[in-house]
């Protein structure tokens, strides 16, 4: 009776330790869980993405296909507690940092994940660097436990994708100066050039194209950094030689243009003080003439008398008169 009573006690024993106490868990603060009940992950209702702001992005025909329902996130604390037939699914939604050019299937991949390589519109085989920031998205944790195998493989080859098809197609808009000038022109048209000068722009472009990868595949891009564009060492002492001659030509034309500009200013100049010294010498003419004018008429011996004055006046100041003989 006693066996049987411990046998029965450490069944007891054994069933808390392995079903109850083991049940407990937390979750960190940079994580989110999802439970499953027989494999099932608890939804909210018939909620899916396409209920989700995520999924706005969507064209007509990802929608149908992206269609994830909505779980239940458990947030971070705890301790809380599941069933034997209960299993907890715990993801880490901090931002990370990848290597643009690691690839998850291949690490030899990309020049052992240091570049990638595209192909230009004008057919020069170049490499590119930098960096990708993504996180996994809260809003869509379906997708990225359940919905896809190893969802970073597919962002990643998504990402890839998109900026080969920039890279292949991608035309800066001409500048203002390059109009009128076909040497410009012409080196602004090559497009390694075009590409370095418009990083900002390109890491933009990407940021947009893969705003529905967290609506696709549960991960969402938190920037594209892509800091480099090196073409082949042949090609690169090419068009630093092109790049050499442009700028100075370049320099050129902007010291003419300054000069150009100087002396038209100085023209300006010199038209305005030749203006003003003739306005100088007319005005004291135009006076005397509105006095003339109010003089004569205010009487008939008026300007007579006004030119008596100035005679006297004269006389006073004169060292010496020669006075006309009358007969």
């Amino acid at each position: 009776m006693d066996i049987l009573l411990g046998i029965f006690i450490g069944f007891i024993a054994w069933f808390l330790t392995r079903y109850l106490l083991a049940g407990l868990f937390t979750v960190d603060q940079n994580e989110r869980a999802v439970k499953t009940i027989f494999g099932r992950a608890e939804r909210l209702g018939t909620q899916t993405t396409l209920d989700d702001p995520i999924s706005e992005k969507l064209n007509p025909e990802e929608r149908e296909r992206y269609v994830y329902p909505q779980v239940r996130v458990i947030p971070p604390g705890g301790p809380y507690f599941k069933w034997p037939w209960e299993r907890v699914y715990k993801v880490a939604v901090a931002t990370q940092t990848l290597n643009m050019a690691f690839d998850p299937e291949d690490p030899s991949a990309n020049d052992g994940g240091s570049r990638i390589s595209g192909v230009t519109k004008d057919q020069l085989d170049t490499g590119l660097t930098g960096q990708i920031r993504y996180r996994v998205s809260e809003r869509n944790l379906y997708a990225y436990l359940f919905g896809v195998k190893r969802p970073i493989v597919h962002v990643m080859g998504y990402f890839i994708s998109v900026l080969r098809e920039r890279i292949a197609n991608f035309a800066a808009p001409p500048p203002v100066e390059a109009a009128a000038d076909n040497t410009m022109a012409s080196v602004a048209g090559i497009s390694i050039n075009d590409l370095r000068k418009n990083l900002s722009g390109l890491n933009e472009h990407m940021e947009r194209e893969c705003v529905t990868s967290a609506a696709r595949y549960g991960i969402a891009f938190d920037a594209s950094l892509i800091t480099g564009i090196d073409p082949p060492a042949d090609v690169e002492s090419a068009l630093a030689a092109i790049n050499t001659a442009h700028n100075q030509v370049s320099s050129d034309i902007s010291l003419a243009q300054a000069s150009a500009d100087q002396k038209i200013v100085q023209s300006r100049r010199a038209v305005e003080i030749e203006t003003l010294n003739a306005q100088a010498e007319v005005e004291p003419l135009r006076a005397l003439a509105e006095q003339l004018t109010a003089l004569r008429a205010s009487g008939a011996n008026a300007l007579a008398a006004y030119r008596r004055n100035v005679r006297l006046k004269l006389f006073k100041e004169a060292s010496q008169v020669i006075m006309e003989d009358e007969q």
